[in-house]
């Protein structure tokens, strides 16, 4: 059974992007610029509209630059606190509402920033500029501007921005994971489709090509047969045709099973028809005296021992092996033909399954082929049904004439 892996769901705003996430995004930058700057309206003073202006124009880049955005804010506050300190008329108003662009700034470096070490800087630097109110800057013509009850004021407010605007960044860090792993177990659950798919078309063509090259050679070499002898021996060219339909009937039994397998899926699941045909027995190493006795009727010598225990091997294990042989016999009536020598030899040593086909290379086709050239699909099938059943398999040609097959498949005991 298929592993199911559940993909995680993240939080709606995290999969809020595109152009819609980029309108709020502005929207977001806008509103908060705008309580900057209607917060400078409120003084008087000749240059807090424009300090107020120039700070709420830096936090429109707070995203992309936000700890460049946070050192010309904390600049800016720097002048106003000097211009404040001025002899002469304040040119400004200190503090001042809309000094709580520092505040912004700060939330957006803690909330944007890439780095671990960034948001608890940021905390720092305002902490310590507001704890430098207290005792001023003589050098920079700043005087003291908070008593010791207005900074617990201040810090208080300024730590619970930074809590805020932390555990926000936490939120966004966390919702980023979880979209970064959902797409990872999507990439995951397609890939286990692709290779599924993958398999599932090649176990198709593996049957596909074990049922088509059997039957067709066999009917073949049967056809050429019944021509030769069809005036000469009625008889042997009726036996012939019964053989060729016989086997016809057998092919499109299993095309029948490989296409109702395509179309509903395993044999017997839920999306299956239950008014359809019932399957098709499962084959066994028995059917391998029907597939040598049809090779015999086509003209070869076919000499079988099957030396294995019965209830020995599980039904994918005979499975195997009956085609292993199945193709073995294709090949020689393809390539070899009438009059070959088969020798085929299966039986069990210490939990394996050894399989051993050889044919002398003496047909009256040897050298040219029923099928024409070959592509070498036959023994591709073969090699890999012995390896998904975690044997081994090789395959060459003989010393002198002929073909040699040998497979060894793990058995397991029932």
């Amino acid at each position: 059974m298929a592993e199911e892996t559940t993909a995680p769901v993240t939080s709606p705003w995290a999969a809020l992007s595109g152009r819609y996430g980029r309108a709020v995004a502005r929207a977001c930058d806008l509103g908060i610029a705008l309580v900057v700057l209607v917060a400078a309206g409120y003084y008087d003073a000749e240059y807090d509209l424009l300090l107020g202006g120039l700070m709420a124009l830096c936090l429109l880049a707070r995203r992309r630059f936000p700890g460049t955005v946070m050192a010309v804010v904390l600049a800016l506050g720097v002048v106003q606190f000097i211009l404040y300190g001025l002899p002469d008329l304040p040119l400004v108003s200190a503090p001042a509402s809309y000094d709580v662009a520092v505040l912004f700034a700060m939330m957006s470096v803690i909330h944007h920033s890439r780095t671990t070490w960034m948001p608890y800087l940021a905390g720092a630097v305002v902490l310590l500029a507001t704890a430098a109110g207290t005792v001023g800057a003589p050098v920079l013509g700043i005087e003291p501007f908070v008593d010791p009850e207005a900074l617990l004021i201040f810090w208080g407010l300024t730590l619970t921005v930074w809590l805020t605007a932390f555990a926000l960044h936490t939120r966004r860090l966390y919702a980023e994971s979880q979209a970064a792993r959902a797409r990872h177990v999507e990439r995951e659950q397609e890939q286990r489709v692709r290779l599924a798919a993958a398999r599932e078309r090649a176990e198709i063509a593996r049957e596909l090509h074990d049922v088509v090259a059997h039957s067709l050679a066999v009917m073949i070499l049967q056809a050429d047969g019944a021509e030769t002898v069809l005036r000469k021996s009625p008889d042997m060219a009726e036996a012939a045709l019964r053989t060729i339909a016989a086997t016809g009937r057998d092919a499109i039994d299993d095309m029948h099973r490989i296409v109702r397998v395509l179309r509903e899926g395993t044999p017997g699941s839920a999306g299956a028809d239950a008014d359809a045909d019932p399957p098709r027995r499962l084959v066994t190493l028995d059917e391998i005296q029907v597939v040598a006795e049809r090779a015999r009727s086509a003209g070869l010598t076919v000499d079988v021992s099957v030396e294995v225990g019965e209830g020995r091997l599980s039904p994918a294990e005979e499975m195997t092996a009956f085609r292993i042989v199945q193709e073995c016999l294709t090949n020689v009536l393809r390539h070899a033909g009438a009059g070959a020598g088969v020798d085929i030899r299966l039986h069990e040593e210490r939990g394996t399954l050894l399989i051993g086909v050889v044919d002398d290379g003496a047909g009256t086709l040897a050298g040219r082929g029923v099928g024409g050239r070959s592509g070498g699909n036959g023994l591709v099938g073969m090699r890999e049904r012995a390896e998904l059943a975690g044997g081994s398999f090789e395959a060459g040609p003989r010393l002198g004439n002929g073909w040699h097959v040998h497979a060894s498949i793990p058995t397991r005991t029932k």
